[in-house]
């Protein structure tokens, strides 16, 4: 005879709605050299690392295999058009060919949520390129886009694993 199943192994676990991050909670700091900056006026922020894989031919198969060989860092941050900050650095490059790296920390916490606190450093930032002036006379506000690339990545604070996750 069949023994019955467990079915509490299957009892579904769900994410409690609060457990979201709110995106607007967010903290974003941005150190150039020896001054430190509160980027309140970031908007959004992404940054990824993607990693450079290679095939490799692997004898008794007929698919290939991947192994990572390398990898890069980069990311987009869109701020309100009311700093010069970075406008200014951009304008030192171009005119004396001196280029600049700073490092970003965003920390996300939202109280509600029992997943804590996050914090990771982008470390060695170099922006790609810089809005030097612009107007819109139908725009609401004004934002601008600035990409950039990544050597290093530190994440001292880390998420709280959710409870039903392990």
């Amino acid at each position: 005879m069949k023994k019955p199943m467990n079915l509490q192994l299957f009892a579904e676990v769900l994410m409690r709605a609060q457990d979201s991050i709110s995106g607007a909670t967010a903290k974003c700091f941005v150190t150039i050299g020896a001054d430190r900056y509160n980027f309140m006026n970031a908007i959004s922020l992404d940054a990824s690392f993607e990693k450079s894989k290679e095939e490799v031919p692997i004898l008794g198969r007929i698919s290939k295999g991947n192994k990572a060989v390398g990898g890069k860092g980069s990311g987009s941050m869109e701020v309100h058009y009311n700093t010069s900050i970075m406008r200014k650095l951009m304008i030192h490059y171009m005119n004396t060919g001196e280029d600049f790296y700073f490092d970003a920390q965003v920390t996300n916490e939202d109280p509600t949520s029992a997943a804590g606190r996050q914090t990771v450093i982008l470390q060695d930032c170099n922006l790609d390129s810089s809005i030097i002036t612009q107007f819109d006379a139908d725009a609401t506000y004004l934002t601008e886009t600035l990409d950039f690339t990544f050597e290093k990545v530190t994440m001292p604070e880390e998420f709280t694993i959710l409870a039903g996750m392990l």
